[in-house]
C-alpha cells in the first residue's frame, strides 16, 4: 500500500523535465520583430482550434512569455507533461499533445530590425 504510493510518485517525477529554452534556430527567411509578434498572435488565436483544452493552451502561452522558471512553475501547476524539454511537444493529463512552434518560444537568428 505505501509501496504503490510512493512509486507512483517515483513515476510523477519521472514525467516531470525541466525546461529549457529552444536551441538557436533560424527563419526560413529574414523576419523582423513585426513580422514575428504578427505570427505569435496568430498562432495563439488560432491554437484552440487544433484540439485539447482552452486552459492548457492558456499555460503554455504563459509560460512562452515567461522567464524558464515561472514557466516551469506555470507548466508544472497546469499539469502540463513536458516531452520536448523547449516546449514544442507537450501532452495534458488526458493524453492530448500540444505542439508549440520554436518562433512563439524564442527568437530567430535571422531577426532583423523594423525600421
Amino acid at each position: 500500500m505505501g509501496c504503490s504510493g510512493s512509486s507512483r510518485a517515483k513515476g510523477d517525477e519521472q514525467t516531470k523535465k525541466k525546461i529549457r529554452k529552444p536551441k538557436p534556430w533560424k527563419h526560413s527567411e529574414p523576419i523582423t520583430r513585426t513580422q514575428l509578434l504578427q505570427l505569435r498572435d496568430e498562432f495563439w488565436d488560432t491554437a484552440p482550434h487544433y484540439g485539447g483544452r482552452k486552459e492548457i493552451w492558456d499555460a503554455l502561452h504563459a509560460a512562452a512569455e515567461a522567464d524558464l522558471t515561472l514557466a516551469q512553475a506555470i507548466v508544472d501547476s497546469a499539469g502540463v507533461i513536458v516531452q520536448s524539454e523547449d516546449l514544442t511537444i507537450c501532452y495534458d493529463e488526458r493524453g492530448a499533445k500540444y505542439e508549440l512552434p520554436k518562433y512563439v518560444l524564442s527568437e530567430p537568428t535571422n531577426l532583423i530590425r523594423d525600421h
